[in-house]
């Protein structure tokens, strides 16, 4: 029974620690960073106590709750960077960031402000904006990409993609696709203007036209 004791605990332990980082990944996804921790203990139905735990700050819950994300966003640019073609890895890296972004409000709030809470966020940015300041340049190099973009121009795509709203992360999602679509065709040297993602429905439909 003594032997089991400690199993028991250590089973417990884990359980609890997952259940706060769902809540936490819920939380922060939908409402961003502002989630007080004590909401984030209601939420996985844990004392304050056990939260601070495994957490003793709010730092060390944000750095976990976005790790995988932050793996996801420099995977997304080292594919990338490695893409022989530099402009259409430039596309992929925009795309694919800004659909990573509309699905995680919080990651998306820690990203782009440099939140001082999460400090590998910070890092994870400047990864970011380094590596796609290489790639740019080798895009400009090649006539694929206009002359007069800057890298402020990311963050702006990025800013800009941020402020979508739409009734569910799917809907939120489609509209991010969309919307990086005409981003890309903006930034392109010589736009041919492929075809967009299909369009999301972000505002009610107008009423019927009571004209004959």
């Amino acid at each position: 029974m003594t032997d089991r004791l400690p199993q028991v605990r250590r089973s417990d332990a884990l359980d609890n620690r997952a259940r706060i980082l769902d809540a936490a990944r819920t939380l922060f996804s939908t409402d961003g960073l502002d989630v007080p921790m004590r909401e984030v203990a209601r939420r996985a139905s844990v004392g304050p106590a056990t939260l601070y735990r495994h957490f003793p700050t709010k730092r060390t819950l944000l750095a976990e709750t976005f790790a995988d994300q932050l793996h996801a966003c420099r995977a997304i640019v080292d594919e990338g960077c490695a893409d022989p073609d530099p402009w259409r890895g430039l596309c992929r890296v925009i795309e694919r960031i800004c659909e990573l972004h509309a699905r995680d409000r919080g990651f998306t709030e820690a990203f782009l402000s440099g939140y001082p809470e999460v400090a590998d966020a910070a890092a994870g940015r400047a990864h970011t904006v380094k590596a796609v300041a290489g790639l740019a340049r080798r895009a400009k190099q090649a006539g694929r990409l206009r002359p007069d973009f800057v890298l402020d121009d990311l963050i702006l795509v990025l800013m800009a993609n941020k402020g979508i709203h739409a009734a569910s992360t799917t809907a939120r999602v489609r509209a991010s696709r969309r919307f990086a679509a005409l981003a890309v065709q903006a930034l392109e040297a010589c736009p041919r203007h492929a075809p967009l993602p299909p369009p999301a429905r972000l505002a009610p439909a107008p009423p019927p036209d009571p004209s004959p």
